[in-house]
């Protein structure tokens, strides 16, 4: 990783290389461990969202606390919906 490159600036170029699918992402810290986990109709669309606009202190400091962000596409909406529910029961973030 380049020195000149920001944390913030590899998540979003991760967001905004996201396919426009359905699907669920999870940001992760550090050590690897899910901080965050989220369903989106088009991860592209969702995750680019995070980096654009003013955001509230608890996006703020999940970006500034993430390291990686990781996605799993779904056929549908339906589909994330039910496997965002089973990454949180298992993950707890």
């Amino acid at each position: 990783m380049s020195e000149n490159v920001s944390n913030r600036e590899i998540l979003h170029q991760t967001a905004l290389k996201a396919p426009a699918q359905s699907g669920v992402y999870m940001w992760k810290n550090a050590e690897g461990t899910i901080i965050y986990v989220g369903k989106a109709k088009s991860l592209k669309n969702r995750l680019s969202s995070y980096f654009s606009g003013t955001k509230d202190i608890k996006t703020r400091l999940l970006i500034q606390n993430a390291r990686s962000i990781e996605y799993i596409t779904t056929n549908n909406e339906y589909e994330a919906f039910l496997l965002e529910n089973n990454l949180i029961k298992q993950h707890s973030p």
